[in-house]
């Protein structure tokens, strides 16, 4: 039985042109909604780089390799990659997969995570036992639990969890700075 796979995120950092800021902020959206059209595709952006830095970071997240793949070996990802190419100067690729990517590159320590971990959870799991708590009451103690962590998962995973370790950002990484997100395209509705 193959290993289940987890989210993947494909982070693309892109030297430019400083004069060619504006058509590659309009290629860079064009990308995001070519990915978007792929199935797997779960969200994209691109973080601003530093004051005078001509580094632009890009975000792309697939729900697993195989989605990925399909997205970057694609023929239409090929031609947006040509229609870029005055615009970039060179690029490198880092892919991220599971849990790690919403502590960057270089997660911090252990014990940072699961205290960041348990600060989103806490306060998460005790609004649903709040909200569903006596909805769920009548059910055995495996059925709850079942559904409470079927229920809690994704939404940690994909909203709390990505939005505790960027208010933590400077706790986790206290020798670098917090990036500047600039506007992203929403994942799709379906």
């Amino acid at each position: 039985m193959p290993a289940p796979s987890s989210p993947v995120t494909l982070l693309v950092t892109r030297r430019i042109a400083p004069e060619r800021h504006d058509d590659f902020v309009a290629w860079m959206q064009r990308g995001q909604q070519l990915a978007a059209q792929f199935a797997g595709y779960l969200g994209s952006g691109t973080l601003a780089p530093a004051p005078g830095d001509d580094n632009h970071q890009i975000v792309f997240r697939f729900s697993d390799d195989a989605s990925l793949a399909r997205w970057a070996d694609s023929p239409e990802r090929r031609d947006w990659l040509r229609q870029g190419t005055g615009l970039v100067h060179a690029s490198q690729v880092h892919e991220a997969r599971g849990l790690d990517h919403g502590f960057a590159v270089a997660p911090p320590p252990r014990w940072k995570q699961a205290v960041t971990i348990w600060l989103v959870f806490f306060p998460v799991s005790l609004a649903f036992t709040l909200l569903f708590g006596a909805s769920l009451a009548s059910l055995p103690v495996v059925l709850r639990v079942l559904a409470s962590t079927l229920m809690l998962t994704p939404v940690m995973v994909f909203v709390f969890i990505p939005f505790g370790t960027r208010l933590l950002h400077r706790w986790l990484h206290p020798d670098t700075q917090r990036p500047r997100i600039m506007p992203q395209t929403l994942p799709p509705a379906s």
